[in-house]
């Protein structure tokens, strides 16, 4: 039979989309029924032959020989003198097989038929990446940048394949070119309409995790757990790891010599500050270490209410909450607890609030955000350090140390 457009783009679709032979071949047959079931009524008396490689394809459809006058169903009936037009010797109750030719369908159903094909094939390869995506939730993944929105990146693999970056998946000193390659985690696969949308992720703390994954060899080989990954992208984590070898050290296999292993993880992570840290089931000993760099004095637990109230000595007050609350925060995150923090050995202070007359709130407010809340934990404070902390003038912290010790005087 004659060779269209649409026979000699069959082994196109195969080579283009990699579909097997046999999924290519179903497709064939479903969009060529559906034609005929259109055309005819119904497929059930068609055989359809079909060689995706050659580009070749033959209808055939299945009648019976009835006498003439009395054909009652053309698609499944045909008289006996128009059968013996195809062979003379043709007799009443014979099966007739005939060659349906596409033309026959007419050029408006071949166009219809070629867009349903292509479709079709749309639709497996679509659901194809999609399956191979969702695979693929939660490992890392790389891929090329191809255009920069105000919103997201759109980045392509090797494939061709679109994969989404968010800006607030993003870390946030990220700064990417047309043409870089960037690494993050596969985080989310939907099918949207027909289309697999593909998100990428960098800000999740299952990124930091899977960079443990590929860096330190003793978390692939399953020697070292991770147990718990919490981080402010791009500032601060904390990553609680545990060893059922007694002969490692789990947080020294992971940073490495002078920070060797981890370097390169920090460096992904826009010089994120990472904190290892020894996992313990003692929920005590867990809130003491996940404040470290701080030395913690003594832990009072409250399991009903999730609460830890943390004494310290006033000097490590501040790396306790650390800049801008993150050490605290992720502390908490890290045990489960809301954790507070207590000054030992201080019996007289004031909070800054009670100030507020004398200075400005947004002045407090620089205080409270290197952790400063009382009186006592500012006058502590060496003054050039507190400029180097704050947005502060030195002539406006001089004057707030007046206030302050003026105040616990009287």
């Amino acid at each position: 039979m004659e060779n269209i457009a649409l026979i000699e783009s069959f082994s196109e679709f195969k080579d283009d989309k990699f579909i097997d032979r046999v999924t290519l071949m179903a497709i064939l047959e479903d969009v060529f029924r559906n034609a005929l079931k259109k055309k005819f009524g119904s497929d059930d008396n068609f055989d359809i032959i079909i060689n995706p490689d050659k580009g070749d394809l033959e209808i055939w459809r299945n009648r019976v020989v009835v006498e003439d006058g009395e054909v009652e169903d053309p698609n499944e009936e045909i008289s006996l003198s128009a059968a013996r037009k195809i062979e003379p010797d043709f007799e009443v109750g014979e099966d007739v097989s005939e060659e349906v030719k596409l033309i026959d369908l007419g050029r408006r159903a071949i166009l219809a038929l070629r867009q349903n094909l292509i479709s079709k094939i749309h639709e497996h390869d679509n659901t194809t990446i999609y399956k191979q995506f969702k695979d693929l939730e939660g490992e890392i993944y790389t891929a090329e940048v191809h255009h920069i929105r105000h919103k997201a990146i759109i980045l392509l693999d090797d494939e061709g394949n679109e994969i989404i970056l968010p800006k607030d998946k993003q870390i946030p000193s990220d700064f990417f070119r047309k043409g870089d390659n960037v690494r993050g985690i596969i985080e989310s696969v939907e099918l949207k309409g027909n289309k697999p949308t593909i998100i990428m992720s960098r800000s999740s703390p299952l990124f930091l995790e899977q960079l443990f994954f590929q860096e330190i060899p003793e978390v692939f080989d399953g020697l070292i757990t991770i147990k718990k990954a919490v981080r402010i992208p791009g500032e601060k984590a904390k990553v609680a790891v545990d060893s059922y070898d007694d002969r490692i050290d789990p947080v020294g296999a992971c940073v490495g010599m002078k920070g060797s292993r981890i370097h390169g993880i920090v460096r992904e992570l826009g010089n994120e500050n990472i904190d290892v840290i020894n996992w313990t089931s003692n929920p005590q000993l867990l809130v003491t270490r996940a404040l470290s760099p701080a030395r913690v004095s003594s832990v009072k637990l409250n399991d009903e209410k999730m609460t830890a109230q943390v004494y310290l000595r006033p000097e490590e007050v501040s790396k306790a909450i650390g800049r801008g609350g993150h050490n605290i925060r992720l502390a908490g995150q890290l045990t489960g607890y809301e954790i507070d923090v207590f000054r030992e050995g201080v019996e007289e202070d004031v909070e800054l609030t009670e100030f507020s007359d004398e200075i400005d709130a947004w002045i407090i407010e620089e205080f409270k955000k290197i952790g400063m809340d009382t009186a006592r934990s500012v006058l502590e404070q060496d003054v050039d350090d507190l400029v180097k902390r704050t947005d502060l003038e030195e002539e406006t912290i001089l004057e707030v140390v007046r206030i302050l010790k003026e105040e616990l005087e009287d």
